[in-house]
């Protein structure tokens, strides 16, 4: 099980808990165990996380095809690419909070391309969540076998989400059309 962790939040794998609770109600707190967390802080084990409504944005309509898809038994999505944002700073009461969900958005392709997706709840926008996490998620898949770009695609003119590219090293490398999203700028990190 990946954790993956920014000077602000964690990267908590995405899990069957997790999905099955956002479809049956809005808003949720559930106990996800943060392991051995790789920065060595000593924090590990249960740690109590609220989602709210707004949690996971968009993805929430994939969640039903994602579910159906899991094995009898298989507890997390894709435990190296599928991850929840999960704060660091605890709310009163002691609750971390989750605020986004990223991961990638399809397996490795045959030239070694690996695209990713993300979205946070509005009240973290313009916080630098989504560089900070973006940016250890690149890393990451930089580390699995055959990724050799890790790609994107931003609607034309979201100058919030092409800036938090911009800022973790992608370059622009065209334009595509998505009947679910219509024109789109892609972009991509190279392996260093």
């Amino acid at each position: 099980m990946a954790i993956l962790s920014t000077p602000r939040a964690w990267l908590l794998p995405l899990t069957r808990r997790m999905i099955q609770q956002r479809l049956d109600q809005p808003r949720f707190d559930l106990d996800c165990d943060l392991g051995s967390t790789p920065d060595g802080d000593g924090t590990g084990g249960p740690v109590s996380v609220h989602f709210p409504p707004e949690w996971p944005g968009d993805p929430l309509a994939f969640f039903p095809a994602i579910l159906a898809r899991l094995r009898p038994g298989q507890e997390e999505v894709q435990p190296d690419t599928s991850f929840t944002l999960v704060t660091r700073d605890p709310q009163p009461g002691g609750q971390l909070t989750a605020i986004g969900q990223l991961g990638t958005t399809g397996t490795v392709s045959v030239w070694g391309d690996l695209e990713i997706g993300y979205g946070l709840n509005p009240a973290a926008w313009n916080q630098g969540y989504a560089t900070e996490a973006v940016g250890v998620l690149v890393t990451h898949l930089h580390t699995l076998p055959r990724v050799r770009r890790v790609v994107a695609a931003t609607a034309l003119h979201n100058r919030a989400s092409e800036r938090v590219l911009e800022k973790t090293g992608f370059t622009r490398t065209g334009q595509r059309w998505s009947a679910d999203d219509g024109d789109l700028t892609t972009w991509a990190h190279e392996r260093i």
